[in-house]
Order: structure tokens, then C-alpha cells, then sequence
């Protein structure tokens, strides 16, 4: 599954050194080779991204946290605390009322679903880390980001919208 993708990846980078090699031979201006490596960098943008990760994901439970899904925003992966970065979900742990955390155990069973749906990417953002020691860390599959899946399903917010108030569902 990931060898035909892996192939295109390799020949991508192949023909950038065989066009940097080419170029650097021929006498002309550096503006023309820059030119050149701007195409070629363009090009391979538009190669289809690789999702590199891939893992059976549980719900979290006990102190051995490997691979499982705490919340509908962080999850431990290969043994690190990831954060969400774009979005925020309903509290499980500390909830402000009933409503939140039903909300929140649909946000993580969700989540829980798109993890085991396949390969996936992670990214980091402006900073490493929250204050919590949790990885900041945008997911997508494919170019879509998973928590962009779990805001169009209403389970979660983007970061950057003001904050709902999951106990007015009632």
C-alpha cells in the first residue's frame, strides 16, 4: 500500500537532483537556476502527501498509555501525549455538567473511529508543547484535517472560534 506512494516520493526527489545536477553543469546566471528549482519545487508539492502513521487505537484505560484515545482532543500515540492544536472538544475528566461530558465521550468514541480509519499525518504548530507537557500537533489524512472532521460533526470548536457552552444542550 505505502510502495507505490513511496515510489513517487523517490522519483520526485530523484528528478530534482537530476535537473540540480543538469543545471549546475550548464554555464548561465543563478537566477535561471533558481528559477528552475522554484518549478521543480512546485511540482513536487503537488505530489499526493504520504500518511506515515498508521496504529490500532483503544480507549485509554490504566496507566500504560500507548496507543489510545483519552478525549475528543488528545490522544497517546506510540507513546507521546498528542494534542489536537486546531480544535477544542467537550470535557470528559472535569466536566461543568452531564450534557458536556456526553458530548465529550462522543467527541473521543469519534475520534477513536477516524484514528483506526487509516494512516494519518501529524504536524507540529507555533509552539512544541501545551503547558500540559501534551504534544501540539495538527492530524490530517490525506490533505483533511481530522479535526476539521470532528468540528463539521459538531463534536468539537476550532481553536480559534469563542468557546461553546457544551452544558447548553440541554
Amino acid at each position: 500500500m505505502i510502495a507505490p506512494r513511496l515510489l513517487l516520493l523517490i522519483l520526485g526527489a530523484v528528478l530534482l537532483g537530476v535537473l540540480l545536477i543538469a543545471a549546475l553543469q550548464r554555464a548561465g546566471p543563478a537566477q535561471g537556476l533558481a528559477d528552475k528549482l522554484r518549478t521543480e519545487a512546485g511540482r513536487l508539492r503537488q505530489l499526493p502527501r504520504i500518511d506515515m502513521h498508521e496504529a490500532r487505537f483503544s480507549l485509554c484505560d490504566g496507566p500504560v498509555r500507548v496507543n489510545c484515545v483519552v478525549d475528543g482532543d488528545t490522544f497517546w500515540f506510540k507513546g507521546d501525549k498528542i494534542r489536537i492544536a486546531d480544535i477544542d472538544a467537550p470535557e470528559i475528566a472535569s466536566p461543568r455538567c452531564r450534557d458536556e461530558r456526553h458530548a465529550g465521550e462522543l467527541a473521543r468514541d469519534q475520534l477513536l473511529v477516524l484514528l483506526n480509519a487509516g494512516g494519518f499525518s501529524l504536524s507540529s504548530v507555533w509552539r512544541d508543547m501545551d503547558r500540559y507537557g501534551r504534544k501540539l500537533r495538527t492530524v490530517t489524512r490525506g490533505e483533511q484535517s481530522i479535526g476539521e472532521m470532528l468540528v463539521a460533526e459538531g463534536l468539537a470548536r476550532r481553536w480559534n472560534e469563542a468557546r461553546r457552552d457544551w452544558c447548553a444542550l440541554d
